[in-house]
């Protein structure tokens, strides 16, 4: 096994408690070692998703007890959060054999991503597409993965509206329906509309000044802010509802957006379109699959803000704004 020595003053933001970004700091900790089937990470961009918000807050609530033990709820059972990474192989662990030193990956680690070193399991990051750079990489795992899950079912001529164009997912969702031969149509707000065309939806709502009509053969909701009635009706009989993400931006609420997904599921028995909630789950495969579309020219992330490593407090308070469009990256290393 290739061993680096354990090093105190590595850089990253540690959390000890729920609540505002005023409990995120950046702190010194030792530099996590590469075990058995684990790459180190040299990490140099990490991107901000809405679980960072969610974990920060332990909002919806219910997320606090599959967090760790009940008797322990005061803070996330990870100290440093983060998930999504860009970044140089540093060290490889036993059992790593098809990973080098040097070489430049991304892939979705379950914490630590905010930090300058991240030890995490070969089977979550693949090689980084040559044609994007450390910050654009790290915008792609989680969100893209999510949008690629939800898509899989789309084939080529069927009409896909996108509720929620402008978001993280939203912005990979549009580009990845479009690479399937899809017609597109997105739902965003007024500054995100030439947004959602340049990305490849062939119509718009602005959802600020008019109502969304139409019927659709697949409707991924991102938002969260329509009722489920409203959004099976803008579902064909014999197509697909997908429920996935949601807002609940509130630092207080019980259930979030898992309300609306269990009222789906409920419903699947009783109404004519299918409804999907997909869990994304990231793999080398799936990474694989994104790094292809991505050199081929079909999917580009879209990137909103960056931000310095220690002003990842300023970030999070950026997303959970909700003025965010498309990504917000973390700039760690040079």
């Amino acid at each position: 096994m290739v061993t680096t020595p354990s090093v105190v003053g590595v850089k990253a933001i540690v959390q000890r408690v729920y609540g505002s970004s005023a409990m995120l700091a950046v702190s010194d900790v030792e530099r996590p070692e590469a075990g058995a089937g684990e790459v180190l990470v040299r990490v140099h961009a990490a991107s901000v998703n809405a679980r960072d918000w969610h974990v920060m807050r332990g909002d919806p609530k219910i997320a606090r007890w599959m967090d760790r033990s009940v008797f322990r709820r005061k803070g996330p059972a990870n100290l440093v959060q983060g998930g999504d990474f860009a970044g140089t192989v540093e060290a490889v662990g036993d059992e790593v054999t098809d990973v080098a030193v040097g070489e430049e990956v991304f892939g979705e680690a379950i914490s630590g991503a905010f930090a300058e070193y991240l030890a995490v399991p070969r089977a979550l990051l693949d090689r980084k597409p040559e044609n994007l750079s450390f910050a654009e990489a790290a915008a792609v795992p989680l969100a893209a993965n999510t949008a690629l899950t939800c898509l899989r079912h789309v084939n080529a001529g069927e009409r896909v509206l996108i509720i929620g164009a402008s978001g993280g997912v939203g912005t990979f969702a549009v580009q990845i329906a479009r690479a399937r031969g899809a017609e597109v149509t997105a739902v965003c707000s007024t500054r995100n509309v030439e947004a959602a065309r340049t990305l490849g939806a062939g119509h718009v709502f602005d959802y600020t000044r008019e109502t969304v009509t139409g019927r659709y053969d697949t409707v991924v909701d991102l938002a969260g802010a329509r009722s489920l009635r409203e959004l099976l009706s803008l579902t064909e009989p014999t197509g697909t509802l997908v429920l996935s993400g949601g807002g609940n931006f509130d630092g207080g609420s019980l259930f979030g957006p898992i309300g609306l997904f269990a009222r789906g599921q409920l419903a699947r028995p009783f109404v004519k379109p299918s409804i999907r909630v997909p869990l994304a789950e990231q793999s080398a495969a799936s990474l694989k699959e994104l790094r292809e579309l991505i050199e081929s020219g079909d999917v580009r992330p879209a990137i909103d803000r960056t931000f310095p490593l220690a002003e990842t407090p300023a970030a999070i308070d950026y997303m959970e704004s909700e003025h965010a469009r498309a990504k917000i990256v973390i700039t760690v290393a040079t």
